[in-house]
């Protein structure tokens, strides 16, 4: 039983870091939870592609707990076709630029095909010392599919204005090392960890509702119209936080890898609910859980939604090395310690004490 639960779990979160789903096309993040809890939970989703998700037969409980992660990742739409046949692109999200030079993506075309391309810049051996040197910028770089001229990437190709596109990664599992490699790990381990909770939750008392929103990296937009078709009384974000273990000074080490998952008092979208903040940290504590708190001067989750329509909500962070570029590493135990608390919170908070936040 235990072998074929880690077998499920290895496959949730490669195919959901694998799944095509940039900012505003994240259908096929979608089909992949709605197969995946088809039979425990009734699933629809609206014309953002939010996908909500509640227990088959919810009996009728005091209060409600709302789930979420959001499905999108950082990626990039094609802006023009030049006459060479390269493509004008411009980001989904926060990119730096020079992290995607000389990377596979893929573009989805008018057919539904991803074809391959490669981000390209002015090679070297053609540039003066002063760009050499100098910043790389989206207006430096074009997607190179092999075409030869803007009519080739029309009618052969079949790719046109608007079309998506993501860094073309395929998950790969360390068992050795008990560690992922793969993409869109922000927030498709998020993402993962909400199909494992549901699947571990049985006989709660309190109804669930479980959303993966869509585009929050363009600024939180699925989560400003799922919210209002929802009324939990609390809220669960999960996120794949940039882990900040390879750079910091030991003491502002925050999110780390291997210890545990991250929840985070403040950024710049939202200050926690400390009540409730406190509760799962005491929890964890009693329940030997490991988890690191953080306070961000920068970043911005789906809480910075939810927590302006009067829901208290914490932020269980799973850490991602290397968040916002087409790789990132996170690891299982991390994954494992973040779905267990978010377990053990639903299984054990009463009505009370959520009235009390």
């Amino acid at each position: 039983m235990e072998e074929m639960y880690m077998n499920s779990k290895i496959k949730r979160i490669i195919n959901f870091s694998t799944a095509f789903g940039p900012s505003g096309m994240e259908d096929e993040v979608s089909s992949l939870a709605m197969e995946d809890v088809k039979d425990i939970c009734e699933v629809h989703d609206d014309t953002m592609r939010n996908t909500y998700m509640h227990f088959k037969q919810d009996k009728e409980h005091e209060t409600t707990i709302l789930l979420d992660a959001h499905a999108d990742e950082v990626g990039f739409i094609v802006q023009a076709i030049k006459p060479n046949g390269t493509i004008r692109f411009l980001p989904l999200g926060g990119w730096d630029p020079k992290n995607i030079v000389s990377g596979e993506v893929w573009i989805l075309n008018d057919k539904g095909e991803k074809i391959s391309g490669i981000v390209a810049s002015q090679p070297v051996h053609f540039l003066s010392e002063e760009k050499r040197n100098g910043k790389v910028d989206f207006d430096d770089l074009v997607i190179d599919v092999g075409a030869t001229s803007s009519q080739e990437v029309k009618e052969e190709f079949h790719i046109s204005v608007g079309n998506f596109m993501c860094p073309a990664v395929t998950c790969k599992y360390d068992e050795a090392h008990k560690i992922f490699l793969g993409k869109a790990f922000d927030c498709r381990i998020g993402c993962a960890a909400v199909m494992d909770v549901l699947h571990q939750l049985k006989d709660v008392s309190h109804n669930i509702e479980a959303t993966l929103t869509t585009q929050e990296e363009v600024g939180e937009r699925g989560m400003d119209t799922a919210i209002k078709n929802l009324n939990p009384n609390i809220a669960i974000c999960f996120e794949g936080c940039p882990s900040d273990d390879t750079f910091e000074q030991d003491y502002m080490i925050q999110s780390a890898l291997k210890k545990g998952p991250m929840l985070r008092w403040f950024d710049r979208s939202y200050i926690t609910s400390p009540r409730f903040m406190r509760y799962a940290i005491d929890l964890a504590h009693e329940k030997n859980i490991p988890v690191q708190e953080s306070v961000r001067k920068g970043g911005g989750t789906n809480a910075g939604i939810t927590h302006r329509y009067n829901i208290p909500t914490i932020i269980i962070g799973i850490p991602v090395r290397f968040a916002h570029a087409s790789f990132g590493i996170c690891s299982e135990e991390d994954y494992d310690n973040a779905v267990k608390l978010a377990v053990e919170i639903i299984t054990n908070i009463d009505a009370q004490t959520i009235r009390g936040f």
